[in-house]
């Protein structure tokens, strides 16, 4: 068995499944190519063959994670264990540039308008039923991760469905029923990015009749010269060999999870000086906005042909205004995994682990949250003049933010450790199974 790659209508390579499992080969004159990119930090151009162990977490994090893999699965009649395989079904438009289907060069992009309010929302109702609309003629296509989501296109105003490969321009994230207030909070936590000179994927929300929903611009999409093109990505579980089982640093998957010093060293040794900076920044965000999900998938690679560089922000959620779930962050900071436990010598710790002075790393934390604190009234605002409007939990999320911005300033002047044992793996779910 062979699955071709493609980069539009030009052969990247194939991956081949053998009795050892799949390896991937590139095209022999995908190197020439004057747009060519590699498939993955691991995966150079140069390279001849890569292995199973390489190419099999790879193609993982491009699909779905349970229970939607296997709901997937059952609706194309694939086992969810068949990465392969459910590539080959749902791989036409999937995160980063490749896709698995040439695309000729007089196909027409085509899409299917969704119509009314109403439409959507019968749509929106579906997914947890048949997530990706899975099994519907001409759609295929692939997000990773464990939320309700679905790739669209917004063309003329609308949203649309791709078809046929199409590249898909948006993602919508309906509110989660679990997550009370979720599609405000992460417009928020986007919104207070962007206002603190952070690059992060651009959002607003939208109303489908009774259902809210979040609609995310894919920064790995851009409109060029009339027409939408791809532009490769992978995230950080792919660049460094993980499954998406091994995507937090503390797991029980059987696989050692990123650390904060390996993403580091990733960014380090493929990026900028910049990059690392705003790497940095990131990590200083997550904590102040209490985001306990920034794991190692919401984090990720962007391709300018050979050349990467660290994606906009993406996925960014308060968790500590909803109870039950984790208040464990998804990497440690100096030994400590709770944001507000963190004093100067945990990330002083981090600094050096991470090859970083750690007094430049102390006056970044410092400055970021007076940045942040200062700018969290203006971010509501923006929030609630978007098309669904204010939210009951809007200043709650707003608080919680607020609160971790004085107790991380508060901490970095403060010798006294906190006496809770936060070290430890908690029970709680994490925002994404919620």
């Amino acid at each position: 068995m062979t699955v071709p790659l493609y980069f539009e209508d030009v052969p990247i390579g194939e991956i081949s499944v053998g009795s050892n499992g799949p390896s991937f080969t590139y095209d022999q004159g995908w190197e020439a190519t004057p747009e060519a990119f590699p498939l993955s930090l691991l995966m150079p151009i140069e390279g001849v063959q890569f292995g199973p162990e390489i190419v099999l977490p790879w193609v993982m994090n491009l699909l779905p994670e349970n229970p939607h893999l296997s709901l997937v699965g059952r609706w194309l009649g694939v086992a969810p264990q068949d990465a392969i395989g459910l590539l080959e079904k749902i791989g036409r438009d999937v995160a980063g540039a490749i896709s698995v289907g040439r695309t000729r060069p007089d196909d027409r992009p085509t899409w299917r308008p969704v119509g009314s309010e109403a439409d959507l929302e019968r749509l929106i109702e579906e997914l947890p039923r048949r997530p990706f609309l899975a099994g519907d003629q001409g759609i295929s296509m692939s997000l990773a991760g464990a939320q309700e989501k679905l790739p669209v296109a917004v063309v003329d105003g609308g949203i649309a469905i791709p078809m046929g490969g199409t590249p898909s321009t948006h993602i919508l994230k309906p509110d989660n029923n679990h997550l009370y207030g979720s599609v405000q909070n992460e417009a928020f936590c986007l919104v207070l990015a962007h206002r603190c000179g952070m690059r992060a994927a651009s959002a607003t929300t939208g109303m489908a009749k009774g259902r809210s929903y979040l609609l995310v611009e894919r920064y790995d999409r851009t409109f060029v010269d009339g027409r939408w093109r791809r532009i490769h990505q992978e995230d950080f579980c792919q660049a460094l060999g993980k499954p998406p089982a091994a995507k937090y640093e503390r797991n029980q998957s059987g696989f050692k999870g990123p650390r904060l010093s390996d993403m580091f060293a990733l960014v380090g040794r493929y990026m900028t000086a910049a990059d690392r900076l705003r790497l940095l920044d990131a990590v200083i965000f997550n904590v102040l906005i209490c985001n306990t999900d920034a794991h190692a998938k919401n984090y990720s690679v962007l391709f300018h042909g050979r050349r990467a560089g660290l994606a906009p922000l993406y996925d960014l959620m308060c968790a500590a205004a909803w109870e039950g779930i984790t208040a464990n962050l998804a990497q440690t900071i100096g030994g400590k995994n709770r944001g507000g436990h963190i004093h100067a010598r945990h990330w002083q710790r981090m600094a050096a682990e991470c090859g970083l002075r750690g007094v430049a790393v102390l006056r970044r934390v410092g400055a970021l949250a007076t940045r942040v604190h200062g700018e969290i009234d203006a971010a509501c605002q923006e929030v609630r003049a978007m098309p669904a409007g204010d939210h009951p939990m809007l200043p709650h999320f707003a608080t919680e933010v607020r609160r971790r911005c004085a107790t991380v300033k508060a901490n970095l002047e403060s010798s006294v450790d906190s006496d809770v044992d936060d070290d430890a793996l908690d029970d709680q779910p994490t925002l994404e199974s919620s």
